[in-house]
């Protein structure tokens, strides 16, 4: 499918007064920049958990979400998540879109690689005093599951040739034993080798499948972003994959929720276009979270919108601490 440079009208605006605004209708003033620092001395306020901007675009005629994705840095089932009841193929001109390209932080270290399987993403924290960098990703389908875990970069390699392990070949016996580099090859241009046997982070040659569950375990970046990527992550760097659907963090002064669908949803994402299913996971856990980073702040926390962040599960940031003082009483 060709990448299309949409004739878009895009309001961009960042993220605290965006969702301010969409919860109450209020102005707020524009919070500093994006970005990602170091959390501060115990008992303060982390203010920095989140970086990008949420953005609005007008959907073109010929503009359909996979490519408004890719054109974005966003992966599939993150667009439809966020535009949930809109045609993924068909959008139509003129049509809202949501660009759900404001991210809150993970709960990990923040060094190296956090690959968050969860959300189809992962970060890249660079030296002290970088902006972390994110992608969109594609991971293991059912049965083929990514583990769990800590690891790191132990190989990196241009041009990979690809040897299609027993597994794949008993259900795909045509293949052969090795794949060399170039267009039938589902490694793309270039791969990060995990220290785990068989298990790495590379290109594709199906770049639709970027933020699906579609591989056999290995996690698939878009051309553009592994050749990026591969650039900026040297030989030792560790890795982190996590799987954390709903993240919870400080921005601007202001605590964020971020949840996204259970990977069974996600499928439901793609097939329809829309979440039926009940979620089944238990908010508890989410819950005592959200207290605990609200701290003193826990009387600003408003419970309406953070239902409605778990029952929507949109993958946007949703602001969910409200100035009590502008309440009327």
């Amino acid at each position: 499918m060709k990448r299309r440079q949409t004739t878009l009208s895009i309001v961009t605006v960042m993220v605290a007064a965006l969702m301010w605004a969409a919860a109450s209708g209020a102005e707020e003033p524009e919070p500093p920049a994006g970005g990602a620092a170091a959390l501060e001395t115990e008992g303060e306020r982390r203010s920095s958990d989140m970086i990008g901007a949420l953005r609005h675009v007008v959907a073109a005629y010929e503009d359909t979400l996979l490519d408004l994705a890719r054109a974005n840095g966003l992966g599939y089932v993150e667009m439809i998540a966020a535009n949930q009841g809109i045609d993924p193929w068909v959008p139509g001109e003129n049509t809202p879109i949501v660009l759900p390209t404001a991210h809150v932080l993970p709960d990990a270290e923040r060094r190296g690689l956090v690959v968050n399987l969860a959300e189809h993403r992962l970060y890249y924290f660079g030296p002290d005093g970088t902006v972390p960098q994110t992608f969109p990703l594609g991971v293991g389908k059912e049965g083929w599951a990514t583990p769990l875990g800590s690891t790191e970069i132990v190989r990196k390699k241009e041009r990979p040739i690809w040897f299609p392990p027993e597994s794949i070949r008993a259900e795909k016996p045509h293949l052969p034993k090795a794949v060399p580099p170039g267009p039938h090859n589902p490694l793309g241009s270039h791969a990060l080798y995990f220290d785990w046997p068989s298990y790495l982070i590379h290109g594709t040659n199906m770049p639709w499948g970027v933020g699906r569950r579609v591989s056999h375990g290995c996690i698939r970046l878009y051309p553009e972003d592994i050749a990026r990527l591969f650039e900026l992550v040297p030989v030792g760097t560790p890795v982190q994959v996590i799987s954390q659907a709903i993240k919870i963090g400080w921005y601007g002064g202001e605590l964020y929720v971020e949840a996204h669908p259970e990977a069974e949803q996600a499928d439901e994402l793609e097939w329809t276009g829309q979440i039926e299913s009940v979620d089944a996971r238990s908010r508890a856990d989410a819950l005592f979270r959200i207290k605990a980073l609200a701290g003193a702040a826990q009387d600003r926390l408003d419970w309406h919108l953070i239902r409605k962040a778990f029952e929507e599960l949109s993958g946007v940031p949703v602001q969910v601490t409200v100035d009590r003082s502008a309440t009327p009483s």
